[in-house]
């Protein structure tokens, strides 16, 4: 593994962390406003702590002559991609953990590694036998964590479920735009696109208060400053030098941290069959990252 790999794995590493706790925050907050609310203003507040960011590196460019201008037309067309896609996977994320634990909505979104290879295929990117091994064992463990004692899924997590197909959408558009553009002017962009359509929906079916605002500012302020500033940044720059595949694995961990957050800060416990789910989803995401 050469320097440029470790530290891309070190990176995700860390993001896998920060948005393991994200799912906590994200359950609190919304205790006090809409799902669209809370992604609207933390996505903006994203987006908002990126532009200091930007002009020191624009600064420091223009002084050792690296510095390039953006190419308008590929920033605008990748950030409007890459920011729908954040955009109904964030909606369905919020949506679903409104109804579901902070732990299940990790595991369920955790399973966006699997559905990364199988969209691969759209991009003529072979999926060998592990893959959908992985998948089916997926299944299996989802079956077991989220279905209930009348055999029908639970609300929130299939809204999750739906989450994890839009980020694995939005990892593969991440790879595959991430060279083409400024990473952090990428990330930024996206974020906003994400934050005005969550605002176009949060003034049209929910109700905006600055008391709500206010009290949920602990959560936002993690999950805008933490959960999007950093940590979808360290994503993007991570990703130039990672492969899809292997910068899922790493990620999937996110579902680990998220449990281990519920249980340590909301209390939140397992069944002994809600833990064989989790075992055999995080078997299965890894599973399905390993070549034929």
């Amino acid at each position: 593994m050469n320097s440029k790999s470790l530290k891309a794995d070190i990176l995700l590493l860390i993001t896998a962390i920060i948005w393991g706790a994200a799912f906590v925050a994200q359950r609190v907050g919304m205790d006090h406003m809409g799902p669209l609310t809370f992604n609207a203003v933390r996505f903006a507040l994203g987006a908002t702590a990126l532009l200091p960011l930007i002009k020191r590196i624009d600064r420091e460019k223009k002084k050792d002559g690296t510095y390039l201008e953006v190419d308008k037309s590929s920033f605008i067309k990748g950030s409007l991609i890459a920011g729908g896609a954040l955009f109904l996977g964030a909606t369905f994320q919020q949506w679903g953990l409104v109804y579901t634990t902070a732990g299940n909505a990790g595991f369920i979104t955790g399973l966006y590694v699997v559905f990364v290879p199988i969209l691969g295929l759209f991009f003529k990117q072979k999926a060998g036998l592990p893959t959908w091994i992985g998948a089916v064992l997926a299944v299996i463990g989802m079956y077991l964590l989220s279905v209930n004692e009348s055999f029908h899924i639970e609300y929130g997590d299939l809204m999750v479920l739906c989450c994890a197909f839009f980020f694995a959408a939005h990892v593969v558009v991440i790879s595959l735009l991430a060279s083409k553009v400024d990473p952090v002017k990428f990330a930024a962009g996206q974020f906003a696109v994400c934050s005005v359509l969550s605002f176009i929906g949060a003034f049209a079916v929910e109700t905006v208060t600055l008391s709500g605002l206010w009290a949920g500012i602990v959560p936002i302020l993690y999950g805008g400053l933490m959960s999007v500033g950093v940590a979808y940044t360290l994503q993007v720059v991570a990703q130039q030098d990672a492969k899809p595949a292997h910068a899922a694995i790493i990620l999937s961990l996110e579902s680990v941290f998220a449990a281990l957050s519920g249980w340590l800060l909301l209390g939140e416990m397992l069944t002994t069959q809600g833990l064989i789910g989790c075992s055999l989803m995080l078997c299965g995401m890894l599973l399905s990252q390993i070549k034929s």
